[in-house]
């Protein structure tokens, strides 16, 4: 039967991209699974490879490409989420065209980043190697619940692991606590660079109570949002020493939250014995994810997009875009299926402390309207058009020269940027 679907999914995968419908990363899997629900833990359980899983609400496809490039310049093989499809169907997808014709996986490593609420189903059939555990912040409330919900389902999946390595957030209070009980081996990592820490809390900072028994957390110092040197007076919890805090290299990408998943994917590489000079010069190398700082050519103009999908990740690629002295500004909010329905989450950006007067915004996208009105409760004035297209005609025609825009989608806009960018589609 998998012989047969394998066939099938990448015959039709091959269609779809011919065809430019997409990347075919996703239809193949849904197929497959929809055929043999075991599909994927039939497929990998059969092969040698290591199964790396990475989870978390930020981050997870820039540490997941950050690993991929370091293990290609290793010589080792990976298969991985085709263009961050992170649901099981995505996963199968990848599994299928990566798969030979014969059906058999000959690859080191299955590297899939993994949706937040697909995490325990995908540990139900297969046993992870490995475990990366980034963050945790609110994001898309209506389908995924708080954090204390998903935080407890992780720990449960993860009881049900015997030999797995985890790699986890030293700074993230309901990730450090995932390992209480636990006894696996466990990696943490974590910032140690007082340059980059804060001594007061974000608006709209998440774990500030103590997961193990709610009393308030007390915080040496934030790195950005609840991430820092935190414990408890209370019950004596505290943040974990990290195995690795620093990097002898300069960083591939800007950002104090991309130092997390630099970190995350430097540690991992080290636990498969990746020397040291061989992580360097793969990061060297290291090109962003497609709408994770990839910086695009349109129009003779330079365009960098920041995916910007909850309060946290907003607020960092608002300080990032500050820090780089950008100055040109556009906002694209969507409300698909993808993002999440309710976008209320927009009133706990931090416009008011990070925006400039001195920078010219403009907002579109499905929900344009509602971002203008909460730029304008934020003294903000924002040019505003529903039609992304024309918002980034108008936005590129005033650049001067040597200017950049700085694109910050959420994730179904990202997708339809990207796609007016750069004439394909990535789904």
């Amino acid at each position: 039967m998998n012989f047969l679907i394998i066939i099938f999914g990448k015959i039709f995968s091959s269609l779809v991209r011919l065809l430019n419908l997409g990347n075919g990363s996703t239809w193949p899997g849904h197929i497959a699974l929809s055929l043999n629900k075991d599909f994927i833990g039939q497929t990998l359980r059969k092969s040698k490879v290591k199964t790396v899983l990475i989870i978390g609400t930020n981050g997870k496809t820039t540490t997941s490409k950050l690993i991929r490039t370091i293990l290609k310049k290793d010589n080792l093989k990976s298969v991985y989420n085709m263009s961050g499809a992170n649901l099981l169907n995505g996963m199968a997808s990848s599994i299928i065209i990566s798969s030979k014709w014969d059906g058999k996986l000959k690859k080191d490593f299955a590297l899939f980043e993994v949706d937040e609420n697909a995490f325990p189903l995908f540990v139900d059939s297969i046993k992870p190697d490995f475990v990366i555990v980034l963050n945790l912040f609110r994001d898309q409330l209506d389908r995924y619940g708080e954090i204390d919900t998903i935080s407890s389902n992780w720990k449960k999946a993860l009881e049900k692991l015997d030999n797995t390595t985890l790699i986890l957030n030293a700074d993230d209070p309901q990730v450090a606590y995932l390992a209480q009980s636990l006894k696996k081996n466990v990696l943490f990592f974590g910032l140690e660079d007082k340059s980059l820490s804060s001594s007061s809390l974000q608006h709209g900072a998440d774990s500030i109570l103590c997961p193990k028994c709610q009393n308030k957390l007390s915080f040496e110092c934030f790195y950005f949002s609840h991430l820092g040197k935190w414990q408890c007076d209370k019950c004596g919890l505290k943040r974990p020493k990290p195995n690795l805090s620093k990097l002898d290299f300069y960083p591939p990408l800007e950002g104090t939250y991309s130092l997390y998943d630099i970190l995350a994917a430097v540690l991992f590489a080290k636990q498969i014995k990746v020397n040291d000079k061989t992580i360097k010069n793969a990061l060297r190398e290291f090109k962003p994810a497609f709408g994770r700082q990839e910086t695009v050519s349109f129009m003779e103009k330079d365009i960098q997009i920041f995916l910007s999908k909850n309060p946290i990740s907003f607020n960092e690629s608002l300080s990032t875009v500050r820090k780089l002295g950008g100055k040109n500004i556009l906002i694209v909010l969507n409300d698909q299926i993808p993002d999440g329905l309710d976008v209320s989450w927009i009133w706990d950006i931090d416009f008011e402390n990070i925006l400039t007067k001195n920078m010219n915004i403009m907002v579109s996208g499905q929900r344009a309207y509602d971002m203008a009105l909460r730029l304008k409760y934020a003294e903000v004035y924002a040019h505003i058009t529903d039609n992304v297209r024309n918002a980034i005609d108008k936005m590129i025609e005033n650049l001067d020269k040597n200017e950049k825009l700085y694109v910050l989608p959420n994730y179904s806009a990202m997708l339809e940027t990207r796609e007016i960018l750069t004439g394909k589609k990535i789904l």
